[in-house]
């Protein structure tokens, strides 16, 4: 267990370590001579407020009747006790504005790092991780290490600087090493019993977070079937999951309450009694004339100013341990390796003609269960595949290695005779463009969903695309046009309107090699017979692959390969196919019949 500890230690200190240069950017000497001058400020603040007991002292001890300096005295120290308090309060939020910039600089960077990261890693990575919790670790991590710097730098660091020198006060004050041995055991007992308590909290808080995780991501799964709730009259169902998490995320917030009042109340105890304690030894030395009035107020006020930060230790305690766990988790991500990399110097793809060639292709999620066996087809530049076969027989596994969001376990890929493994991703899904069965479009406008396509196309190029795939004219009926939110996801639309705006978005990409993922099965057959002759125009001269479940859609197909547990059993063009009477034929047949 200690050697765990150990180790939890130094990670925490490494991960502190390496988020420093975040807060000392190179390429930002703006940023740097803030942190410079708050620091700085925090210097000046502490300097102040250890000042300020000793100008209280001074006026209670001029306080003496019928003396006309004394009160002249009294009245300049009143002046000084009250700027001081002015001051402390002054160059406090002085450090607090200077500083803000560079801890929210620090949080933004890493942020958009993970950020950038999270989308360089594979898709294998993304299904197994719940959207909700990534969100939520960019989230918590960017707030809480905000916070924990924070009390880092001007509560603990500062808190530091105040024990000692007033410790050193005690000392040369006349207080001797006695004050100094009681207040420091007191201060020991204290952290002691702050970090006892608030070890407990930790693992209450550990369990809310994971209560108000749950609590949110149902709530999001249920918000973003609303349809599928209702298809199924599901809303007593959604509402008694959704309160069983609600409940334990109420009872332990309860429990997290309840400990912070123990531990207030523990707290308080302990520091009282030493006020108490050094209050009635000075009390005592007073009644010997071994210390004035005065002195009785300034080691009140000592004790007061430094017990004022030691009664947040509890949450700088659990900020501190909670940001570095967050960043933890954060760095954690920035670390998980990128399955797919590009090699070092990987060039660019160069399309000549978009001859797309699988070569004796093998694919296994798994090494005990093979996907795709021995697939070999070439589809020459400008011309179409289609791709049957039931669920599962490894369609949109081609698709997605094409892509290269997997590499192939055996043979190879090219693209021009190019090797897919030996380019840049960039230059490769660029010369892609994709419809896939599922449209998903981005809670924006319709002009920013097509635009996805090339961002930085004009408009007038989004308005000839919309065009093309033959939405335009719906697009300038709205009363907004091209600016017309959505919605989540496109629910503001129907199936055939998102599908059309996809094949808008590709045909202002305008790749030279197109993918159909069975782009029109969800569709009704009017909607599928409009969009079908939209996606047979633009597929016109450029290399093409549909992956399709409806065999009405493909008749025209230069070559059709069926694939059947991960083998092609049969390839070939319509005609051809239906002649060979193999599984196409049966499949065809069978889909005729259910048409009829």
């Amino acid at each position: 267990m200690a050697a765990e500890g150990q180790n939890h230690n130094h990670d925490a200190l490494t991960n502190l370590t390496r988020f420093l240069h975040y807060l000392w950017p190179k390429d930002r000497p703006d940023l740097k001579k803030r942190l410079a001058l708050a620091l700085v400020m925090v210097v000046f603040s502490k300097i102040i407020v250890l000042l300020m007991p000793f100008a209280y002292k001074g006026i209670i001890d001029h306080m003496v009747p019928d003396t006309k300096s004394g009160l002249s005295v009294a009245l300049a120290l009143t002046l000084a006790y009250a700027g001081s308090r002015f001051g402390g309060v002054l160059f406090d939020n002085l450090r607090n504005a200077i500083f803000e910039a560079v801890g929210q600089n620090a949080a933004k960077a890493l942020a958009i790092e993970l950020f950038k990261h999270l989308h360089v890693l594979p898709l294998s990575f993304h299904l197994e991780r719940r959207t909700g919790s990534l969100t939520r670790i960019i989230e918590r991590g960017t707030k809480s290490i905000d916070s924990m710097l924070y009390y880092l730098i001007f509560n603990i660091g500062p808190t530091i600087i105040e024990l000692i020198a007033t410790c050193a006060i005690f000392v040369f004050s006349g207080w001797g090493w006695g004050m100094v041995g009681a207040t420091l055991a007191m201060i020991i007992i204290y952290i002691l019993f702050t970090r006892l308590i608030t070890e407990r909290r930790v693992a209450l808080r550990r369990h809310w977070n994971e209560y108000d995780q749950q609590a949110g991501q149902y709530a999001l799964d249920s918000l973003l079937n609303y349809e599928t709730v209702k298809y199924f009259n599901a809303e007593a169902l959604e509402t008694e999951r959704y309160s069983k998490v609600a409940t334990k995320l109420s009872n332990a917030t309860v429990k997290v309450e309840t400990s912070l009042a123990f531990l207030n109340i523990g707290q308080s105890l302990i520091t009282n009694l030493l006020m108490a304690g050094a209050m009635g030894f000075t009390v005592w030395g007073w009644r010997y004339n071994r210390f004035t009035a005065g002195d009785v107020v300034l080691i009140n006020s000592l004790l007061l100013q430094l017990f004022r930060p030691l009664d947040f230790l509890g949450t700088v305690y659990r900020q501190v341990r909670q940001g570095l766990t967050d960043m933890a988790a954060v760095f954690q991500l920035i670390d998980t390796k990128a399955a797919i990399a590009d090699h070092k110097n990987a060039p660019d793809l160069q399309i000549k003609k978009g001859t797309v060639q699988f070569q004796h292709v093998e694919f296994d999620y798994h090494s005990d269960r093979p996907i795709l066996k021995d697939i070999d087809f070439t589809i020459p530049a400008g011309q179409s595949l289609a791709i049957v076969g039931s669920s599962g027989a490894g369609k949109s596994t081609i698709v997605r290695l094409l892509y290269r969001f997997y590499d192939v376990t055996g043979g190879r890929i090219t693209i021009d005779g190019q090797d897919i493994r030996d380019i840049t991703q960039h230059s490769l899904r660029q010369a892609l463009g994709m419809v896939p069965q599922d449209i998903v479009l981005f809670n924006d406008t319709i002009g920013y969903n097509i635009r996805y396509g090339r961002p930085d196309a004009s408009l007038k190029a989004v308005k000839q695309a919309a065009r093309g795939a033959s939405i335009a004219d719906f697009i300038e009926s709205l009363p907004q046009g091209y600016e017309t939110t959505v919605g989540e996801r496109g629910l503001k639309l129907s199936g055939g309107e998102k599908q059309r705006i996809a094949i808008a978005r590709t045909l202002l990409k305008n790749p030279p090699i197109l993918l159909f993922d069975e782009a029109t099965s969800a569709l009704d057959s009017q909607s599928e017979t409009d969009i079908q002759a939209t996606l047979n125009k633009i597929a016109e001269q450029r290399t093409t692959i549909i992956i399709a479940h409806r065999l009405s859609t493909i008749t025209h197909a230069d070559q059709i390969i069926v694939l059947d547990k991960g083998h092609i059993i049969e390839r070939g063009n319509h005609q051809s196919l239906l002649k060979h009477n193999g599984l196409y034929a049966a499949m065809w047949q069978k889909q005729s019949l259910a048409k009829a």
